[in-house]
């Protein structure tokens, strides 16, 4: 069941990690050469320039959504397969980093007894959607970063084929990994490793 008390700190949080997700695919993109992203209105940090609103309320709803994807033009990339790599992978290193910061904020203020209960629980939010969003990506179906990431490291023609072949029934194959639970499978594990490990970094610097 959906809980409603839950949305104060939800909704904020599912904005942070969608908006620093597509911004940091712009900025990678900018940053390589191309500046599509720029010229489209996506350099920001503005949440309108990158939501979906069907996407944002089934992310809300059903845990699986979706933003405005970033235009790019790969051809303008000083190198196109670093491109592709630094581009692909920044949404996600974007979504980690936030995870990071999000442990590290709240073992800060629990240190010095600042922490209140809404913060916590606003804070809660940002680390658990962030380090989703970043593992979710990586899985290697069209349309998300993990298969752009796998495209350029197969040969051209297993690429070109694969995304030809998966990318036709990547939108159903993501819908029956999620509602059947098959990406809790893997995603689980590795946010849940991913997360001991942030804590276990920030209470060394603490």
């Amino acid at each position: 069941m959906l809980d409603f008390s839950s949305m104060l700190y939800r909704i904020p949080a599912l904005l942070i990690a969608l908006t620093f997700h597509e911004y940091a695919h712009a900025l990678a993109a900018d940053a390589m050469g191309d500046k599509t992203p720029r010229f489209m209105g996506r350099l920001s940090i503005n949440p309108l320039a990158h939501l979906d609103i069907m996407g944002t309320l089934l992310l809300v709803l059903a845990g699986f959504g979706w933003a405005k994807p970033v235009p790019i033009n790969p051809n303008n990339f000083r190198n196109y397969r670093e491109g592709m790599i630094k581009v692909s992978f920044a949404g996600v290193g974007a979504n980690l980093f936030l995870c990071f910061l999000s442990v590290f904020i709240m073992l800060g203020m629990t240190k010095f007894q600042i922490l209140t209960n809404g913060t916590q629980e606003f804070l809660y939010w940002t680390m658990l959607y962030n380090v989703w969003f970043a593992f979710f990506n990586l899985i290697p179906i069209p349309p998300l970063d993990g298969s752009q990431l796998l495209g350029q490291f197969l040969p051209p023609k297993m690429a070109y084929d694969y995304e030809n072949l998966i990318g036709r029934y990547g939108f159903i194959i993501l819908i029956v990994i999620v509602f059947s639970g098959l990406s809790n499978l893997v995603i689980g594990p590795l946010s849940s490793a991913f997360v001991r490990f942030c804590y276990m970094v920030a209470h060394l610097i603490f």
